[in-house]
């Protein structure tokens, strides 16, 4: 037995394996030329403020990036997502001065965590992704959305449900942020290190612990429904409706806050039903940001997208019995 091993949490692929990951990166490029997306590759590394801006207080910025000092004393993160990289590229080139807005992008590379190794959880994965830029409609919610369900679906699987909330606007989010931070102030010493540096960067990230999840303060947090504003709600009640009128059966889950700050309104994930997944059953998930291409040096310019971990989606495929690779 050799010594050398690859290190935990990433795998070597080779064998009928390949030829599944081939399979799906083929479909991956015939569907984005129906749908008019236009491939992008970022570099595996960027400057570490490209992913932590201001005080961010996801995991994924704060316990999970592969951060290094190079040779110049720059900080360099490895990408742990996919659309940041690609938002500073679309402001550096200045894509956004031309004239065909909606702007459609799609990625896949790898992307790197430093995260316990599960079933479908790498610490190298690899994402399938989209972005549209430049136009704020439900309409290119349902169509981001609806492309990801086709996608899949067009693979083999079944077993699915769509799950979507609204964060709001930033009016509605600063109210709701407000009232969290009030409802957890008299219990939040008792609740785990990352809940108590969350309620200090941003209480909505409070409702994503999986350590709390059952804790006496989290069952009887407020709802986000109730600080929503009338252009908030009337921007996701329209989403729903276009949802449900193209055939998508939606359950609206009050507490997905997706795991990224730069999420406005709409965030959707895309979840298996199917028992053997376990706990590790989001196939793809996203939602739109509005100040992110801002952030970045660009115009005001809101945007949208999904991220697909491609080892995971080989899992669902897995756990439905779907073979995409014949034996020979």
């Amino acid at each position: 037995m050799s010594k050398y091993q690859v290190p935990r949490g990433t795998q070597d692929v080779y064998g009928k394996e390949i030829k599944k990951w081939h399979k799906i990166e083929q479909l991956i490029r015939e569907m984005m030329q129906v749908y008019g997306y236009e491939e992008v590759r970022t570099p595996e590394f960027e400057h570490t403020e490209v992913f932590a801006r201001a005080n961010d207080s996801s995991d994924v910025i704060n316990k999970e990036m592969y951060t290094f000092m190079d040779r110049g004393e720059r900080s360099l993160s490895l990408k742990p997502e996919g659309t940041a990289g690609l938002i500073r590229s679309f402001v550096e080139n200045k894509w956004y001065t031309q004239p065909d807005s909606p702007f459609k992008y799609y990625y896949v590379s790898p992307c790197f965590r430093y995260e316990r190794p599960q079933k479908g959880r790498m610490r190298i994965h690899h994402q399938f992704g989209i972005e549209v830029l430049g136009d704020k409609t439900p309409y290119i919610d349902a169509e981001v959305i609806g492309l990801g369900l086709t996608f899949v679906r067009t693979l083999g699987l079944n077993d699915l449900k769509v799950l979507v909330n609204t964060l709001g606007d930033q009016e509605s989010r600063q109210a709701y942020k407000d009232a969290l931070k009030k409802h957890f102030e008299a219990d939040i010493h008792t609740m785990c290190g990352d809940c108590q540096r969350r309620y200090e960067q941003n209480p909505l990230r409070i409702l994503d612990c999986k350590v709390d999840a059952e804790h006496a303060s989290m069952l009887s947090a407020p709802r986000l429904q109730d600080y929503l504003n009338d252009e908030s709600k009337t921007y996701f009640n329209q989403l729903v409706s276009v949802l449900k009128d193209s055939g998508v059966e939606v359950e609206i889950s009050d507490r997905l806050v997706r795991g990224l700050d730069y999420y406005t309104h709409t965030v959707f994930e895309v979840v298996s039903v199917n028992k053997d997944m376990g706990s590790q059953a989001t196939v793809f998930g996203g939602g739109r940001y509005d100040q992110l291409v801002e952030e970045l040096g660009g115009p005001k310019m809101s945007g949208i997208g999904f991220g697909m971990g491609i080892e995971r989606l080989l899992v669902a495929l897995d756990a439905e019995g779907v073979e995409l690779v014949q034996d020979e």
